[in-house]
């Protein structure tokens, strides 16, 4: 009768074929109790030993009873159900679920988790970037691929994934860590200018949609923000709205959700033309306690704004643009007329006054340019006097 090895033991012998094999134990099945064999190959005795070493060493850090049960597809399940799913907003679930069905699982979902390389997912990334798009007919059945933003979110999807596995003990090093990802695009910024507000605001009372339009343009809510707006958020006597909630598209359904972050909750003080705006729009909707409300009285779809605005810039005879790109025309309108970053970094709810000059450097770099003249101006007056 062999003698039966603890974990972490190891043999040597040499295989008929003329290589050496190292043999060890990395655990044991917890239903069984049978030993989990696995095993390394080298030319030489000496060169197999060393990987031997290697090899049990590694395999302190991995649980091979429980890693053996899982598949890269099983494990981003259980990741999805068990991880994502409490700590993802909930607006971004059905994103997540899309991610993992339709391109992970499908590609390298049947890879063991444990054997998952670097190499693997660089390949993964790359067939993404030519031919990752689904639910697309394209001209003679050419497939077509996707963003490079889209791509490195199904990578962090993974990176989040990976990680918990390693915190597992399911895989001993991060396959994702090192990946080289594909640059983003830069996405031109589109903005309203001021010329062509008149005509937008005009074509959009025409249209019924004018309250809506103003106060975004107004304020600079994100889109589910402006929707998510209630009466009880709106304080007429000391001119401010609070933004507590947004509207998203969750399943299917047009459903309340919260914030993106926690700098998305905010109050805002508003103008006396903008009260004057809400006060026509109250008397619009009735008893409805949303402030832009659907014709069953519940909170308008995201969608419907998005078609409603098309539809206005068209008749208006204006370029198309996002309903993003009307924040955006908020916060160039307000750097544009002397009003300082970090007022309106707060006023977008974004997370620091850095990423709003980031995002908008090319209306700041232009109001410094027009400081240096100024000063300039200011300068050379003085050395005449």
């Amino acid at each position: 009768m062999s003698k039966r090895r603890a974990n972490g033991e190891g043999s040597l012998r040499k295989r008929k074929d003329g290589r050496w094999e190292g043999r060890y134990t990395a655990g044991r099945n917890p239903e069984t109790g049978k030993a989990i064999y696995k095993n390394v190959l080298g030319k030489t005795q000496a060169e197999t030993k060393a990987k031997l070493k290697q090899a049990i060493e590694e395999a302190k850090g991995v649980d091979a009873a429980k890693a053996g049960k899982y598949t890269v597809g099983i494990w981003m399940d259980e990741w999805f159900e068990n991880y994502a799913k409490i700590k993802v907003r909930p607006s971004s679930h059905q994103t997540y679920r899309g991610y993992i069905d339709n391109h992970i699982k499908s590609s390298i979902g049947k890879i063991p988790l444990e054997k998952l390389t670097s190499l693997e997912l660089q390949k993964f990334y790359k067939k993404l970037l030519t031919s990752g798009r689904i639910d697309r007919i394209e001209s003679k059945h050419q497939a077509k691929g996707l963003s490079p933003k889209t791509v490195r979110n199904i990578h962090q999807i993974i990176a989040s994934a990976m990680k918990l596995a390693k915190e597992q003990k399911l895989i001993l090093t991060d396959p994702t860590e090192g990946c080289a990802l594909p640059k983003l695009e830069h996405r031109e910024m589109k903005t309203l200018p001021v010329e062509q507000l008149q005509s937008f605001l005009r074509e959009a009372k025409d249209s019924g949609v004018f309250e809506l339009y103003y106060l975004e343009l107004a304020t600079g809510l994100r889109r589910g923000e402006l929707l998510g707006l209630k009466w009880e958020d709106i304080d007429l006597e000391r001119d401010d709205l609070r933004v507590r909630r947004q509207i998203a598209r969750i399943n299917g359904e047009v459903v309340e959700a919260p914030l993106k972050t926690k700098n998305a909750y905010r109050t805002l003080p508003l103008a006396e033309d903008t009260i004057g705006v809400l006060e026509q729009q109250k008397k619009k909707v009735g008893s409805s306690p949303w402030v832009f409300s659907s014709p069953t009285g519940g909170p308008i779809s995201p969608d419907s704004v998005l078609h409603m605005l098309h539809r206005v810039l068209k008749r208006a005879g204006l370029p198309r643009i996002r309903f993003h790109d009307l924040r955006h025309t908020f916060a160039t309108l307000a750097l544009q007329n002397g009003v300082d970053v970090k007022t309106v970094s707060g006023m977008l709810g974004h997370f620091s006054a850095g990423f709003t000059l980031d995002t908008y450097a090319h209306v700041t770099t232009a109001s410094q340019r027009q400081a240096a003249k100024t000063m300039g101006n200011l300068l050379s007056s003085s050395l005449q006097t």
